[in-house]
């Protein structure tokens, strides 16, 4: 099996999950023409890397319309760890296939079909990115005659639904803690880690699901919890700015960024890790330079972005230990 190295990166094989490639997707970038070593993409197609000399520039791209290109930053894992950033669904709280289904009860809503369900095919392409992004997916495979805006007034509907049931009435169950996750958090505070919760999910559907899963583990509120709180905004309405975050969430890495530079005030490389499950996450934190650790329980295997991850682990039990060898 070959081996290349990438810079800021490392050194790679197959087995990582990377596809060496002719050119970017946009071909703005050839292999071996005007100073590019080489192209990879990730298992999934996802995002691209440019491969020069001595640098990297990640190419991202988007479903919307809106790719970016990132320069890759080198990681330091040298130093005693004082941020913990960490995904919310997967990670923090086992909820896909409750947020599966409520893209599934959408496209029942827009085809009026009562028994309509997703092929295993689509199951990559509903599940962590934006809800704009796997509407979109949706909408072109099974309604192309129906807009992204009829969609998501859909999907706004059964999930305002689900989540008045979660915070009016109490409703029990719709969300899981994580294996192991309320040790952890509390172990981190223990040590005075700042913590910080990072996801793509917009706030409406973003909070009631982390105050569930509180209520199960007796934390008490979230928001007094954690020491920084980011999602990807509000849902857009009349009057409403709105946010990037449909736009430029995972594997974009503004959400980390904002995360640790703003709501922890730190930014330094090797102090922060961010947690994932998701190969757009575990893309998202490499990009915004923070040492990335990829849990297992999700698709970063088999989206081929394990070559994002600085270190791979299988439970909360291996990243603390991991905490605990930086000092």
């Amino acid at each position: 099996m070959g081996k290349w190295s990438i810079p800021a990166m490392g050194e790679y094989t197959e087995a990582d999950g990377l596809v060496k490639i002719p050119c970017t997707s946009d071909h703005l970038f050839t292999g071996q023409k005007e100073g590019v070593d080489a192209v990879y993409a990730t298992g999934d197609g996802k995002v691209e890397l440019v491969v020069f000399e001595n640098h990297t520039l990640a190419h991202v791209k988007s479903s919307l319309g809106y790719p970016a290109y990132y320069p890759v930053k080198p990681v330091q894992a040298d130093c005693p760890v004082k941020a913990v950033l960490m995904d919310l669904d997967g990670t923090t709280v086992k909820s896909e296939e409750f947020w599966i289904d409520i893209i599934r009860q959408s496209v029942q809503s827009l085809l009026r079909e009562k028994n309509f369900a997703f092929e295993a095919e689509d199951i990559p392409f509903v599940s962590g990115h934006s809800v704009s992004e796997h509407l979109q997916y949706c909408v072109s495979k099974y309604c192309p005659g129906k807009t992204l805006e009829d969609a998501r007034a859909y999907y706004f509907e059964h999930t305002r639904r689900e989540m008045d049931a979660i915070l009016k009435h109490g409703k029990k169950g719709a969300f899981t803690p994580a294996d192991g996750v309320k040790d952890f958090l509390l172990w981190m505070k223990g040590r005075g880690i700042k913590i910080g919760l990072v996801t793509s999910g917009l706030y409406e559907k973003a909070y009631p699901e982390i105050l569930s899963a509180f209520r199960e583990l007796g934390l008490g509120d979230p928001a007094e919890f954690y020491d920084s709180i980011i999602t990807a905004g509000s849902r857009l309405g009349q009057g409403q700015a709105g946010t990037l975050g449909e736009l430029e969430a995972k594997p974009h890495p503004w959400l980390y960024a904002e995360s640790a530079a703003v709501g922890l005030g730190t930014a330094e490389s090797g102090a922060v890790i961010g947690i994932e499950d998701s190969g757009a996450g575990v893309c998202s934190v490499r990009l915004a330079g923070y040492f990335t650790v990829g849990i297992a329980g999700g698709n970063i295997l088999q989206s081929g972005t394990k070559a994002f991850c600085n270190s791979y682990c299988d439970t909360f039990f291996g990243i603390k230990r991991l905490i605990k060898e930086r000092g």
